[in-house]
């Protein structure tokens, strides 16, 4: 699913983001990476989705080479890619169902097929009573749990979520972590960055990756 050798990732700037990345990832794995602000994890987070190339090094995404000039291939990568992101990125003026399915339009679903996917995921996050209301009368919370329905109706291979815990207190976040942990099965794998690492004490079917510097740690959960 995801496999990486060697990666390194310098910033055009001269700053080196991410250095001798080593890491497997396989089809119904959670990993959880954790470290401070700038110890790397949203730098390999935008590496496993294209949105950066590696400038040393090898990786591989749901058998797809991440490398310059494969536009294309990179775009058709990406649909298989559920991303959660720290900011949201929801569309005001439209509502909560109409943000989940414009996380579809550009996959081949039949219309009355992409509602019924979007109100399914919907219902999985908690939120089939706020469909039709427009996201910028949702709470915070709420707004989150949208960027997460979004993600998983296209029934992703892989979902990523950057701090999804940020702005949450323990019980919270802890919800949210079982949350998006829940949608994990046989093909599909989830990865969640958190600088809170004491949110995942204590769980035994997930691994652990710690940045610090731009390298990573492998360390035991549980």
């Amino acid at each position: 699913m995801i496999e990486a050798k060697d990666v390194g990732l310098r910033y055009p700037d001269g700053t080196l983001a991410l250095k001798n990345i080593d890491l497997r990832v396989e089809p119904g794995e959670i990993v959880y990476i954790t470290g401070s602000n700038g110890s790397g994890k949203t730098s390999l987070l935008k590496l496993f989705m294209g949105a950066e190339y590696p400038t040393m090094g090898s990786l591989k995404v749901l058998g797809q080479p991440v490398v310059k000039g494969q536009a294309a291939a990179i775009r058709q990568l990406r649909m298989a890619i559920g991303p959660v992101f720290q900011e949201f990125r929801l569309i005001k003026g439209r509502t909560a169902m109409e943000n989940v399915m414009l996380g579809m339009r550009f996959l081949d679903i039949p219309p009355g097929q992409l509602k019924k996917n979007a109100g399914d995921a919907l219902v999985k996050v908690g939120l089939e009573h706020k469909a039709h209301s427009l996201v910028e009368n949702l709470s915070w919370g709420e707004s989150q749990r949208v960027a997460i329905a979004r993600a998983v109706a296209r029934k992703p291979a892989l979902i990523l979520a950057d701090e999804p815990t940020g702005n949450l207190d323990k019980d919270n976040a802890l919800k949210i972590l079982e949350l998006l942990t829940s949608f994990k099965d046989k093909k599909t794998a989830v990865i969640i960055t958190t600088h809170a690492p004491h949110l995942i004490e204590g769980e035994k079917d997930a691994k652990h990756i710690r940045m610090e510097k731009g390298s990573m740690n492998w360390e035991r959960l549980g």
